[in-house]
C-alpha cells in the first residue's frame, strides 16, 4: 500500500514538472514567433523608406544631411540582430523619420503629391502593425520572464537553460509629448 502510494505521488510529481517544462518551451516559440512578427514589421518599414526617400528628394535636393542619416540608420536597423540592438537602431531611424517628414512641411507641392502621400500611409500603417506586434511580443516576453523566475518552474528553467529574454522598448524621447510651436 506504501509503495502504490508512493508511485502515485511520483507519478504526480513528474506530471507537474512535465507541465511546467511545456508550458516554458510553448512560451519560448510564442516568444520566437512574437519576435519574428516585429522583424517582417520591421523590414517592411525597411523596404518603404528608400521609396519616401527618393520622393523626397526630388522636392529638396539640398537636404542631404536628412538623406544621409535616415539612409544610414536604415542600415544599422537592418543589421542588428538582438531586441535590445533593434530598437536603439528603430529609435535612431524613427528620429531621422521624423526629420524627412519635416523637410517635407516645407513643400507644399511635395505633400500635394499622390506617390508621397500614398508612402506616408503606407509608412503609417506600418508604424501601427510595428506597435502592435511590439506591443504582443512585450506580453509574451512578460509571461515568459515572469514563468522563469517563479517558483517552482525557476528550477526547471535553471535545468533546462530558459533564460529571460528582452523587452522591445521605445526610446524615452518617444514617450514625451509631441511639442508643437506657432
Amino acid at each position: 500500500m506504501t509503495g502504490l502510494i508512493l508511485l502515485v505521488i511520483l507519478v504526480v510529481i513528474a506530471v507537474v514538472l512535465i507541465g511546467m517544462y511545456n508550458s516554458l518551451v510553448q512560451l519560448r516559440v510564442r516568444c520566437d514567433s512574437a519576435w519574428s512578427d516585429i522583424d517582417v514589421q520591421l523590414k517592411r518599414r525597411h523596404d518603404l523608406i528608400p521609396n519616401l526617400v527618393e520622393t523626397v528628394k526630388g522636392y529638396a535636393a539640398h537636404e542631404k544631411g536628412t538623406f544621409e542619416n535616415v539612409a544610414k540608420y536604415r542600415s544599422q536597423a537592418m543589421q542588428a540582430t538582438t531586441p535590445e540592438g533593434k530598437a536603439i537602431a528603430e529609435n535612431q531611424l524613427t528620429g531621422a523619420l521624423k526629420s524627412l517628414f519635416a523637410v517635407a512641411e516645407n513643400y507644399p507641392q511635395l505633400k500635394a503629391s499622390e506617390e508621397f502621400t500614398q508612402l506616408q500611409a503606407s509608412l503609417s500603417q506600418t508604424e501601427d502593425s510595428i506597435q502592435n506586434t511590439r506591443r504582443y511580443y512585450n506580453a509574451v516576453v512578460r509571461d515568459l520572464n515572469t514563468k522563469i523566475q517563479s517558483f517552482p518552474a525557476n528550477i526547471i528553467a535553471g535545468m533546462f537553460g530558459f533564460t529571460p529574454c528582452q523587452f522591445f522598448e521605445t526610446a524615452e524621447a518617444d514617450r514625451e509629448p509631441v511639442a508643437v510651436k506657432f
